[in-house]
């Protein structure tokens, strides 16, 4: 059963291009926060990516690397780190946002709104890449969890049997404490990554000192080289060259927590010289000693120090994997608000950030998707081949949304905004073609799981507007109905009721049940339509919309960011300065709550019709979504076809 309160997002004018942070914490605060949260995904890659690429340049069967493949392949890593991460997003995706946050679905929310009609190509790469992010959230908890695990197996090979139970153990814990938010925790993140990032320098700083000549990487023509003598192969080791940029997205998506600024300065200052150093330390390792392969990152370190490393690395991957959960859940508010998916339950965790939420639905997919794929694969290195899928569909996607949003909203034209996406486009597009080689050996699970979770939420969207459709073809227009109210009223009673509809042209299905079984009429009725803005945030004086239609009718928009939880009886409060005299011990919220049935002719496959039925049936309550008081809300039930 679904309630008649969702409207379809309302056009604003556009936003300021180059917005900034929310926040009002210090420089300092949030460049700290940023190392923390932003930059747990990447910074925990030198785990596995250099090892990945290489025993990819040298086959499966490789227990040694070759020193010259080593160099090449440490070039590619590099100036993948500077061309993709630096240039596309530091440099040029994080000036692109909507009102001071990022992201894939505020960037289409930004290009829909932009491109105006026509949109529907946007929201579809929208939902794709929405979709794909899911995979990438389910995915790094398992791979980065398990590869920090897998580095007590150096210390003795009695620990190997153990590394998956204590992968498991850990991801229980960390899945199990979502809910009590993440406020805590999180205070401890960016020292924690300081010192993950001051270790992955430190550490390699001796291995370069004695081969200087690994510094020779930096000259792309090595890259180049080693992609035109290789082949297919160095197509292949591009698909893993790609693990050291995932997590590149995050800068982008959580754009809005930290602001522009912070996350530029900790990249260019902290992460991008730690990340570097590291992988050049890793290749001078296996230059000096090609059966490194086996763990180039925890054979660095000396015996002694390697239980510690162990314990730090399983911390940083904790992290990286809480990043990503935090992101699923702010992407999932993001879709609901915007109509991509039904209204699940949503918990605040935080008085203080509004950001800090919990969705348990999405908490419970997300635990068993990752123990699933622990059980499934069982190792850092089998699971590596399934990662990347997701994370180049979504960075091609940013990239062709990214085009629409140079072009339209900052007035460049199609030629140079083109000049300036295409060669990250042309890459992108290299690296994901390089990725869906991996589809057999694991790239088929964030396929899957990004195909799943876009046939929802197309579902979800269509059978939304149909059914939006539908509804407004049989209802009495509101004007109408008001004028014959007020000509001839039907015995009143004291107090307001506020009838929440979605269409406030038409007269809500909740009044007509209301005037047909109680005959009566409250003293003061109000027709409220809540409406969702594309873009992430409303100003409180431009929150309320109040219309007189008569001495008793009147009509109250109430208006929210994507980025927003709406809670009615604060936004009806504000109406206060606006004349309306709003007393909530007063007030009666009545509420259509329709039951669907499947019609024998619709405009969609029958099987869609079932599945958008059972997706408004985990709709939460429209009562608890917008925070109303339960003991003031009426509910008129009806039946609808769709």
């Amino acid at each position: 059963m679904t309630s008649d309160v969702a409207a379809p997002a309302a056009e604003t004018p556009a936003a300021n291009g180059h917005g900034e942070a929310h926040s009002t914490a210090g420089f300092g605060a949030l460049m700290l926060g940023s190392i923390g949260v932003v930059y747990g995904d990447i910074g925990t890659s030198p785990l596995y990516a250099l090892r990945e690429a290489v025993v990819a340049a040298g086959g499966p069967a490789a227990t040694s690397a070759n020193p010259e493949a080593v160099l090449g392949i440490l070039s590619l890593i590099l100036w993948a780190l500077i061309v993709v991460v630096t240039l596309k997003y530091v440099l040029i995706l994080l000036r692109a946002d909507n009102n001071g946050e990022g992201g894939t679905l505020a960037l289409m929310a930004l290009a829909q709104r932009a491109v105006g009609h026509g949109a529907g190509a946007i929201v579809l790469l929208g939902i794709i890449s929405g979709a794909l992010f899911y995979g990438d959230a389910v995915l790094t908890p398992a791979l980065s969890v398990l590869s920090a695990i897998e580095g007590i197996k150096l210390v003795t090979a009695t620990f190997e049997p153990y590394v998956v139970p204590l992968t498991v153990i850990i991801l229980v814990a960390l899945f199990a404490v979502q809910s009590r938010g993440t406020a805590r925790v999180a205070a401890f993140f960016g020292p924690i990554m300081c010192v993950w990032f001051a270790v992955l320098a430190i550490a390699a700083v001796p291995q370069i000192v004695q081969h200087p000549e690994v510094l020779l990487a930096f000259n792309p023509l090595l890259a180049a080289s080693f992609m035109v003598h290789h082949g297919m192969i160095g197509f292949i080791t591009l698909g893993a060259v790609f693990l050291a940029v995932t997590g590149a997205e995050a800068l982008y998506a959580d754009l809005g927590h930290f602001g522009k600024k912070p996350i530029q300065t900790a990249w260019l200052v902290i992460v991008l010289p730690s990340l570097a150093l590291n992988y050049l330390g890793q290749g001078a390792l296996l230059i000096a000693d090609p059966k490194a392969i086996e763990n180039p990152f925890f054979l660095m370190f000396p015996d002694w120090a390697l239980i510690p490393m162990v314990g730090l690395a399983t911390a940083a991957t904790v992290i990286a994997s809480q990043a990503v959960i935090t992101g699923a859940y702010s992407l999932t508010r993001q879709a609901i608000q915007l109509g991509l998916l039904p209204r699940f339950e949503i918990r605040h965790t935080s008085e203080a950030h509004s950001g800090q939420i919990y969705i348990p639905r999405i908490n419970m997919l997300l635990f068993v998707s990752v123990m699933l794929l622990v059980l499934l694969f069982r190792s850092s290195s089998a699971l590596a081949s399934a990662y990347g899928i997701s994370v180049t569909g979504t960075m091609v996607v940013t990239a062709m949304m990214g085009f629409v949003v140079i072009w339209k909203v900052w007035k460049w034209s199609p030629l140079a905004a083109a000049a300036l996406i295409a060669p990250f486009l042309f890459l992108d597009l290299t690296f994901l073609a390089a990725n869906l080689l991996k589809v057999f050996e694991g790239g088929w699970v964030p396929l899957a799981l990004g195909a799943v979770v876009m046939i929802l939420m197309y579902t979800w969207r269509r059978g939304s507007r149909l059914l939006f459709e539908k509804s407004r073809k049989l209802e009495f227009p509101l004007d109408e109905l008001v004028a014959m109210l007020e000509k001839k009223p039907p015995q009143r009673v004291p107090g307001t009721a506020v009838f929440l509809t979605s269409d406030p042209q038409s007269a809500p299905t909740a009044l007509m049940h209301s005037l047909k079984h109680y005959k009566v009429l409250h003293e003061k009725n109000v027709i409220l339509t809540i409406e969702t803005a594309p873009t992430p945030r409303i100003d409180p004086a431009e929150r309320v919309k109040l219309e007189q239609i008569s001495e008793t009718f009147s009509k109250v928009t109430l208006r929210f960011g994507f980025m927003e939880s709406p809670n009615v009886p604060k936004a009806l409060a504000i109406a206060r300065k606006l004349g309306w005299q709003f007393d909530i011990m007063s007030t009666s919220f009545f509420l259509s709550r329709r039951a669907l049935k499947p019609a024998a002719h619709s405009g969609m496959p029958r099987w869609q019709d079932h599945l958008f039925i059972a997706l408004s049936r985990t709709a939460n309550d429209a009562t608890d979504y917008f925070q109303i008081p339960s003991g003031r809300v009426v509910e008129v039930g009806t039946q609808v076809t769709i």
